[in-house]
């Protein structure tokens, strides 16, 4: 692990400098405030670096890990009469939760399966993140906070009123000391309600209807007449500041020299300005309550929650590790990576820290720093410990208006700008009376819309049972006519009756007639177990495979992979221009099937194979 100690440490404490205003950000964001964002980078990057199964990975809070942690949050919150502290053992159980799922699929061996998940699902669900993440961050952007705005909140004292009420006659019913016909005790419990008790209830309840993309839009009107301009020249300094000075160089992080120039400057002028919450000081202490004060009915609504956290780390945290390998022509270990991703987000959610994933843009500055082992990701967790224990008190000086401005730029830059610019030229294949549209800008559009304004989590499941019926729908047309990936008894066709025994005992030819989809994959993944002992050599004939989807491709790269071990060589004849770039994009070609064993018809294959078997023939008998 310490092979390469010099390099891991640049890269661990650049990834880490890089993590550190994106951390409090985002805990600021999560509405748990900028210390469980710190938490979750400190515990989630170490531990998910030491057991994980990419060694150059940071992990850390990112933003569609945020995102969904921010309904989690809010609903639990709201369950709790608005008190933060009140729902913490609650909100860190789920988050829990979600690591320890984690764990299961790492330990299940399903970590191969979770990239089987339509694209259009997943670009409508990025580009929302980055929707409410831009949205949420107009309000503390310009200054204005629903909560401190008395007239605002005096708007929902008549239903707080109506609120605190109802609670009393639970807890009355609950005690049974209830009775229809004598209001005594209800009467005397509602005298005793105080102006402050009264205020707060208003306060939870007009943060609420602020809260979200509608809530933000609602209120918008009403913070642009009270802009407080210091805030808002705060956060559009940083946002200038962080576009800006990339122009000039991208050695050192934009986000964090915007944070620090921009603090320093409102700090040092003595400017009145909201700064964040109160960074604690010292180590992090375990949340026992956890455990103690465990309640399953008040997490149990948040079950698919967690899941959810769960999935989309997974998701989040593999294809970073597929960027990383990319970069290092290394081979990660999926189901390993999927346990230590669960052990990080597990031990952060004890220690009071918010769940995180791979980061992308942290790990590619790892690797050009010169990380390559696991020490990196141990290294930026290690140093952003030490930031918090040292720079906690300065910390909490950072303007709430410069975190805003720093997660408006990563909504902007969150979004799937490659899907929303081919909406337009997608092919249109379904119709609605006399309209054609495109089936995968639907689910797009739908999953963006449903996640943007109504639920993040039940969005992303609408999404994957529409792309599913609607893509077996198409892939159901298609297959009827043409498709045909039969898994035993190949046919022989018309042009290979008449080849030499020899070809015929040592090479197997296999047939793909129509798309390679996911409802396909299955029967050709069979294609390695049904070779028999004689053969030497796979023909693929892909002349009429007109179409391969994600599932197809990653499909035959198993199959792929499993004949290179055996080192059976496969042979591609008349591949078509779809399947083929889509082959070429994750390097199957030509890292898995060399281009002089591509073969534009089957009679210069056959010639190549006459020849080799010649050539081993003259081998065996020398």
């Amino acid at each position: 692990m310490f092979r390469n100690f010099r390099g891991d440490l640049f890269g661990g404490i650049t990834a880490g400098i890089v993590a550190l205003p994106l951390a409090l950000a985002f805990g600021v964001s999560s509405g748990l405030g900028p210390s469980a964002g710190l938490y979750g980078a400190i515990f989630v990057s170490f531990f998910a670096a030491l057991f994980g199964g990419t060694n150059t990975q940071i992990s850390g809070p990112t933003a569609p890990m945020t995102a969904v942690s921010m309904v989690a949050i809010a609903g639990i919150i709201a369950i709790n009469d608005g008190d933060v502290n009140k729902a913490i053992p609650a909100i860190l159980s789920v988050f829990l939760l979600a690591g320890i799922i984690q764990i299961a699929l790492g330990l299940l061996g399903l970590g191969k399966y979770i990239k089987y998940i339509p694209y259009p699902v997943v670009s409508g669900f990025m580009t929302a993140i980055g929707v409410i993440i831009l949205v949420t961050q107009l309000l503390p952007a310009i200054g204005y906070y629903p909560n401190d705005d008395e007239a605002y909140v005096n708007q929902f004292i008549p239903e707080a009123k109506e609120n605190l009420l109802e609670n009393i006659l639970k807890e009355e019913a609950g005690e049974e000391t209830l009775t229809l016909e004598d209001f005594t005790e209800t009467i005397k419990r509602a005298e005793n309600i105080s102006e402050a008790d009264l205020m707060k209830e208003a306060s939870t309840i007009a943060s609420n209807e602020a809260s979200g993309v509608i809530g933000t839009f609602k209120v918008l009107p009403r913070a642009l007449r009270n802009i407080n301009w210091i805030e808002f020249a705060l956060a559009l300094a940083t946002i200038i500041i962080i576009y800006g000075f990339k122009r000039i160089t991208t050695a050192i992080p934009s986000t964090l020299v915007a944070l620090i120039i921009v603090t320093g400057v409102a700090y040092g002028f003595g400017w009145d300005y909201r700064p964040i919450e109160q960074i604690p000081s010292g180590l992090p202490i375990p949340n026992l309550e956890i455990f103690t004060g465990f309640n399953f009915d008040v997490i149990a609504p948040y079950i698919f929650t967690a899941f959810t956290l769960a999935l989309l780390g997974a998701i989040d945290s593999l294809l970073t590790s597929v960027v990383a390998d990319n970069m290092t022509q290394t081979k990660h270990k999926p189901n390993k990576e999927l346990v230590g991703q669960g052990i990080g987000n597990s031990i952060a959610a004890i220690f009071g820290g918010i769940p995180g994933a791979g980061a992308t843009i942290r790990t590619v500055v790892n690797i050009n720093s010169g990380g390559k082992t696991k020490l990196s990701g141990m290294l930026a967790g290690v140093f952003l410990l030490v930031v918090l224990l040292a720079l906690g008190p300065i910390a909490s000086q950072i303007p709430a208006a410069v975190l805003a401005g720093v997660l408006i730029t990563v909504g902007i830059g969150v979004m799937d700008y490659r899907g929303l610019k081919a909406i337009p030229y997608m092919p249109k294949d379904i119709k609605l009376g006399p309209i054609k549209l495109s089936s995968e800008v639907i689910v797009m559009l739908v999953v963006l819309v449903l996640s943007s304004v109504w639920n993040l989590v039940y969005a992303v499941g609408i999404g994957l049972i529409m792309a599913s019926l609607m893509f077996m729908k198409k892939i159901g047309d298609l297959t009827g006519l043409r498709s045909d990936v039969k898994p035993l008894n190949e046919e022989v066709w018309s042009d290979e009756r008449n080849l030499p025994q020899k070809i015929k005992d040592e090479v197997f030819i296999k047939h793909i007639k129509g798309p390679l989809f996911f409802g396909s994959t299955s029967q050709f993944q069979q294609l390695a177990s049904q070779i028999p002992d004689s053969a030497s050599t796979v023909v693929i004939r892909m002349g009429r495979m007109q179409y391969m989807d994600q599932s197809g491709l990653y499909a035959m790269e198993d199959v792929l992979q499993n004949l290179k071990k055996k080192n059976i060589p496969v042979l591609l004849v008349n591949i078509m221009d779809q399947p083929r770039y889509m082959m070429e994009r994750i390097d199957i070609i030509p890292d898995l099937i060399p281009r002089e064993h591509i073969f534009k018809n089957f009679k210069s294959c056959m010639d190549w194979v006459d020849d080799n078997l010649n050539k081993k023939t003259d081998d065996r008998s020398h």
